[in-house]
Formats: C-alpha cells, structure tokens, sequence
C-alpha cells in the first residue's frame, strides 16, 4: 500500500494547443497539439511521483479517452489504481491564444457515475490495509456522485489515522468542511464563494483561514491567492509566502495542483508549515515554466525553492 493516495473521480484526456488569436465564428487554425493525463488529483500524483514519494494516483476511468489517460500515466511511470466505469472519461481542451498570452480553458462535465460506482470506489478506499497516510481527493466531482463524497471519505478515514486532503469547490467544499478534513486547499475565488464573504484585504485572508482552523473544519488550510502568492494557517499560526516571478511559458494550468503537491510532500516528511508553504509556492512556480499541463520539474522545484522568501507570519486573534 502506498503512502500516499490521489483520487481523482472526474479525470481528463486534457488537450492543449495555441492559435493566433480567438474570434467567434471564424475557423481558428491551431498548433500542435499535446495530451496529458489530467484531473485534479491525478495532476498531484505526478508531481509527488517526481518528487520521489511513495504515491498512488486512484481514478475512475472508462472508454477511449479512459485508456489514454491510464497510457499516460503508465509513460511516466505513476503507479495507478484505476477502477473501470461505464462512462468515457471526459476530455478538457485549453488554447493559449499567442498574440495576447491569454489562455481560455474548456472544462467539460464528464460521464454520470452510477451509484454502485461512487461506492465502489469508497468502499475500497475505506478498507486499505495499512491505510495510507494522506488521501488527496483533488477535483470536482462528475454529475451522479452526492455533493458529500468527500465528507463520507473523510469520515470513514480520519479515524483511521488518514490525513485527508481536499481541493474542490463550491457544495463539495462546504460538506468537506463541515465533516472537517486534515487540509483544505481553496483557492480565493471558492474561499469566498464558500464563506460568502468579500475578502478584500490580506488580514481578511488570514483571519478567514485561521477561523476554519479554529472552528475544526480544517487542521491546514492552504489558500492560494494568485499573484499574491499563498497563506497557509494551522494551530501553530498563520503565514503568508508571495509568488515568485518566473516567466510563464502559456497559461496557468496544474499551478495550483503543483502547489498541493510539493506542500503535503514537505508536510509528509516533517517539514514545519512555513517551510512546507515555501516548497508549494516553489511547485506553483515551476508549473509556469512548461505548457499545458506538463506540470512542475522535480529539479525547477528544487531550484525555485530557493528563491522563495521566508514567509511573513500574521498575528492571529485570540
């Protein structure tokens, strides 16, 4: 059993590509176009892979597209659990338009999971023997799965000694946070979204953050706030580390994927929080530095890493 489990539910064949510029109606001729195997959680397991640890990327998979996206994972070595379903696993499609640098990103819904499916794949989380020590669950949830599958995963786990990790948004997000999970990664669109609140002004960011801490929705929360870089609040306080500057190759996808990855690796091997938050900034950075989603270089992590300043720390209310 690996130490480390990635579960994606809603996997992708992502595509990516370029093309001069994007208008309606017209015939956009496009570049060449590169494949990878794609999903939330899926995108964290091949960045811990690289980093060395002992992970497993769990999916559901199913039809061509499905088979494609286990070849990928196979061509890069990531050891999988991939649980067959009746449905083709969906495809994503990301276009970086050249003359502008913008990137525009089609995030399709993919395949209605039966039940016996959702709870055939909680039912096998649940009886791993050992159990593994973190459960990245990353992504959202495809159309037939409950809004709460990420709080009954955390449920079943959390007593056994799981870590749970959750990066989703919206519904999904609020029933994980109720149930209360080892470290939540929002971004600070979904934070907001999720707490109905403006969060304006970096001492907001904070104080959001540490108050899930507090009220036991979460033991790590990890908010990403884009050019601003992340803050990272636990019991032990609440820190904030910038974005490095790295010239961006096309777009911004798998940054945040990068960045969960590389934290809970520092977290796993005993790294504290700060120092943890250094090497997740590092992750997000590297991620910029290759198209589509290649994802972040072992050895741009390691080098990066350098250059991320020790992050501030925040006073915390009482």
């Amino acid at each position: 059993m690996s130490a480390l489990i990635t579960l994606t539910l809603n996997p992708a064949l992502d595509l990516a590509t370029t093309t001069d510029h994007i208008a309606p109606t017209h015939k956009l001729r496009c570049g060449p176009v590169q494949r990878f195997a794609g999903g939330g959680g899926i995108n964290v397991a091949r960045v811990l892979h690289r980093l060395g640890a002992d992970v497993a990327a769990w999916a559901l998979t199913g039809g061509a597209t499905g088979a494609q996206v286990q070849q990928l994972l196979a061509d890069e070595a990531v050891p999988t659990v991939l649980q067959p379903i009746a449905g083709s696993t969906r495809e994503n499609f990301s276009v970086v338009e050249t003359t502008t640098g913008q990137e525009f990103r089609f995030v399709l819904p993919g395949p209605t999971l039966h039940a016996a499916e959702w709870q055939a794949c909680l039912d096998a989380l649940t009886a791993q023997r050992p159990p593994p020590r973190w459960l990245i669950a990353s992504g959202s949830l495809p159309p037939g799965t409950p809004d709460d599958f990420y709080a009954q995963l955390a449920r079943a786990l959390s007593p056994l000694g799981v870590r749970v990790a959750i990066d989703t948004s919206g519904p999904p997000l609020a029933a994980a946070l109720q149930a209360g999970v080892a470290l939540v990664k929002p971004s600070l669109r979904e934070l907001r979204e999720v707490l109905q609140q403006p969060l304006e002004h970096t001492a907001d960011w904070c104080t959001a953050a540490h108050a899930l801490v507090t009220s036991g929705a979460a033991d790590i929360v990890a908010l990403s706030v884009g050019e601003h870089g992340a803050v990272l609040a636990t019991r032990l306080g609440v820190w904030q580390a910038p974005a490095l500057n790295v010239p961006a190759t096309t777009g911004t996808t798998g940054a945040g994927d990068c960045f969960l990855a590389a934290l809970v690796w520092a977290l796993d091997r005993g790294d504290a929080p700060a120092e943890a938050l250094r090497w997740g900034v590092a992750a997000g950075a590297a991620a910029l530095l290759h198209p589509g989603t290649t994802l972040a270089q072992a050895g741009d992590v390691q080098r990066l890493v350098r250059d991320v300043p020790s992050p501030v720390a925040f006073a915390t209310p009482l």
